[in-house]
């Protein structure tokens, strides 16, 4: 029987994202930002290729982000409730860490294996960061969807994109649970 890490189970098992508008400051300090972005690379990575790369936003790269959303928004035609989404998302927050996935040209490793390993390295952040205490959420939204913004925003090549923008910060609310998966439901056994 393998041994079993009770700890790391438990909060697998409990672990909940806290909701980005409830994170302020203080936020981790650049050491502590380092030690997450370390777990985070400890990712599955077919071929090794590290697909993927970090942008640290600190409050004042979050507020020219926000000062960008309004423009953009307009040139998109992007409905008002979901500009001002994203704007408070930009405006409101004190850290994100942007994953990017940066793709490698490979022979052996297709491009949607580079994609998963991207998304698996926003869980891993976004668990590091719950479970060294801070509040955490993974969020998304139409504007790092779009190339523009992205590019000239966040300095991204054409050939990347965002994969997540993970919101860390000092929680200040807890939310309530949430319904679950029913595990049954979502699960077919076969033995053969």
């Amino acid at each position: 029987m393998p041994k079993r890490n009770q700890a790391a189970l438990d909060f697998l098992l409990s672990r909940r994202s806290r909701p980005a508008k409830t994170l302020r400051g203080p936020v981790p300090d650049r050491a502590e930002i380092e030690l997450l972005l370390t777990a985070a690379a400890r990712t599955p990575d077919h071929g090794k290729l590290e697909p993927w790369r970090f942008i640290v936003l600190e409050k004042p790269a979050l507020e020219r982000l926000a000062g960008m959303v309004p423009a953009r928004a307009a040139a998109l035609d992007v409905p008002e409730d979901k500009r001002d989404k994203v704007l408070a998302q930009f405006r409101d927050a004190d850290l994100v860490i942007a994953v990017i996935e940066s793709p490698v040209l490979s022979d052996k490793i297709p491009p949607i294996e580079q994609t998963y390993s991207a998304g698996a390295v926003c869980l891993s952040l976004l668990n590091a960061a719950l479970a060294s205490g801070w509040g955490a959420n993974w969020l998304s939204g139409w504007a790092s969807h779009d190339p523009e913004f992205c590019i000239e925003g966040l300095g991204l090549t054409p050939n990347e994109r965002v994969a997540g923008l993970i919101h860390i910060g000092t929680e200040t609310s807890t939310p309530p649970e949430r319904p679950r998966p029913d595990i049954a439901a979502k699960t077919t056994w076969r033995s053969a």
